[in-house]
């Protein structure tokens, strides 16, 4: 269906949203019919670092990634990611607790971002097992940045009143946040900081690109060609009786 509907597009494809693309050959396909694309979303996929570096100059248009939850890219894709996507202003890069539990450091991560990505405004990530002095080096180099996802990042100590004197124009979202992964009742989310839109397995831009599944919508995925602009599919495959733990709609 991903591969039909991109080939349909003819190259006019603005946003893309698919969660869970299993392998490199369709993250290939996406690249090579991403002459227009700027906002990028593929959480939970498994794309592998040596496909994003060869082809991450395709993306040359894109402003928003989210590879959210995608365990097999690290520092090399986000690097090869940071030299080619140059008008890149937003990354959403949040993982799940379990997969960052049995690691030591992913400070090269958070380097490659801060090495490669200086026009960034908004950074998600969120469980990830980095240290105060490379969130300082981020900040330094991505003087743009507005909002910054850190929960979970246990590690990172950052002092109110320097932040406060230093970077004044930043929301920082975390460390110590009481999110769903450390709830006991899923349902009561009312405490939860800032609202909801923040909630990383409903894919949401929050402040600086949310929208809502109504028929406007859908009107909007076409051109006046009727070439397809946009595209959003979320598959759950196998996981049927588990998905509403997670706060996720049945899958059709």
């Amino acid at each position: 269906m991903v591969e039909m509907l991109i080939t349909r597009s003819s190259g006019s494809l603005r946003k893309l949203c698919v969660s869970g693309l299993h392998n490199d050959m369709m993250f290939s396909l996406i690249a090579e019919n991403a002459g227009s694309l700027q906002t990028l979303r593929l959480p939970r996929s498994e794309m592998s670092d040596s496909i994003v570096a060869q082809i991450a100059g395709r993306l040359s248009a894109v402003t928003f990634l989210d590879l959210s939850y995608c365990s097999k890219i690290g520092a090399p894709a986000l690097e090869a990611i940071g030299k080619h996507c140059k008008l890149l202003v937003v990354l959403c890069r949040n993982m799940h607790p379990l997969d960052t539990a049995d690691k030591l450091s992913q400070d090269d991560e958070a380097n490659a971002i801060a090495s490669t990505m200086p026009k960034l405004k908004r950074l998600e990530m969120a469980y990830h097992v980095i240290s105060t002095e490379i969130v300082l080096k981020i900040l330094s180099s991505c003087a743009l940045l507005e909002f910054l996802d850190l929960r979970g990042c246990w590690d990172v100590k950052l002092d109110d009143k320097f932040m406060k004197g230093n970077f004044p124009n930043l929301k920082v979202l975390g460390p110590f946040v009481m999110d769903y992964y450390e709830m006991n009742d899923w349902d009561d989310c009312s405490d939860y900081s800032d609202g909801s839109e923040y909630l990383a397995w409903e894919f949401l831009a929050g402040e600086m690109g949310d929208y809502d599944d109504d028929d406007e919508i859908y009107e909007g995925m076409w051109d006046a060609e009727g070439r397809l602009e946009e595209l959003e599919l979320r598959f759950y495959d196998g996981i049927e009786e588990d998905a509403g733990i997670y706060g996720w709609p049945p899958s059709p």
